[in-house]
């Protein structure tokens, strides 16, 4: 495994976690544990550190444990089957509240584009599922044969930002009355057919936008990031850092969105002195987001698109 995963902007992340996971007694959340590649350098980097795994993905974490006991980090790592949201209750249950680091790797990961019989990948066939906790929820293939006409445009209009959005839809809507869909093949197909064809030329897969969008709906993705960014940023102790890496515009503006709230003054306009207990919580580690070099996306491909946001607890609220 260690071999085909290559962890995206591993150097940047954990040069910018590094204050806070060598601190006494550091307890770090990585929050989308996947195969622990990050996880795996913090715990090579900082002797002392603590991290708690979590991952919704059954498979992601029993390779993230067997990778993290061969390199014999398994007495210094607890993993939980937990959405990210549930990091709050995470840090309240194993940490008494309050954390040192917290990092999130958002997205799909390369566990999950890389098995086709999970139906994430638009390039290969497989069962059109796409439930990164395949022990809960509805597949992919469910809202796609049940959901209303309507409900499907917005999905694809709001999450894959598809401005095809209807044409696809009425495509489907037509298809799945003669049979259900079943395998993302299928559904690759008709999308391929439903877009124009000087579309079809350019820019890539077709379906690329539809599948993002399915699976952002079935995994509740943007949920999760706008209630797990606020939760992280209340359990980090003064000096804590998080840090968040983002694949997507809709997901990367509700991170911004989070982070940008707290490091900004609540004194009202109309005074002319700042007050203490309204100065900013946070600080900015990173101006506006960091985007992989050439040379990182030349290594990694899967790092084009990633964006980076960070931050650090200057002061705890009042």
């Amino acid at each position: 495994m260690s071999t085909i995963h290559i962890p995206v902007l591993a150097g940047r992340v954990s040069e910018l976690l590094a204050p806070a996971l060598s601190a006494p007694g550091a307890v770090l959340v990585d929050a989308t544990l996947g195969m622990a590649g990050h996880t795996l350098r913090f715990l090579a980097e900082h002797p002392g550190l603590q991290v708690i795994g979590l991952d919704r993905d059954p498979a992601a974490l029993d390779i993230a444990g067997r990778r993290i006991a061969a390199a014999g980090f398994a007495d210094r790592v607890r993993l939980v089957h937990a959405v990210f949201d549930e990091i709050g209750e995470v840090a309240t249950d194993l940490a008494d509240g309050e954390i040192t680091a917290a990092f999130f790797d958002l997205g799909v990961s390369s566990l999950q584009l890389d098995e086709a019989g999970r139906g994430f990948a638009y390039a290969q066939d497989g069962p059109l599922d796409m439930r990164m906790d395949p022990t809960t929820g509805r597949p992919a293939s469910e809202l796609l044969n049940t959901a209303a006409p309507g409900e499907l445009v917005k999905i694809l209009r709001e999450y894959g930002e598809e401005r095809f959005a209807p044409r696809i839809v009425s495509a489907v809507v037509r298809e799945r009355v003669k049979e259900p869909f079943t395998t993302s093949a299928r559904l690759v197909a008709v999308v391929r057919e439903a877009i124009p064809a000087a579309t079809r030329r350019t820019g890539g897969n077709p379906a690329k936008r539809t599948f993002q969008a399915l699976r952002i709906a079935v995994n509740d993705e943007l949920g999760a990031v706008e209630r797990a960014v606020p939760l992280a940023l209340n359990h980090l102790s003064v000096g804590g850092r998080l840090v968040v890496l983002s694949y997507h515009s809709l997901e990367d503006r509700l991170v911004k969105r989070a982070i940008a709230g707290r490091t900004v003054s609540t004194t009202p306009l109309d005074l002319p002195v700042d007050l203490p207990e309204h100065s900013p919580e946070f600080r900015l580690l990173v101006r506006g987001m960091q985007a992989p070099t050439d040379q990182e996306i030349t290594e990694n491909p899967r790092a084009a698109s990633a964006r980076l946001r960070a931050a650090e607890r200057i002061r705890r609220a009042a």
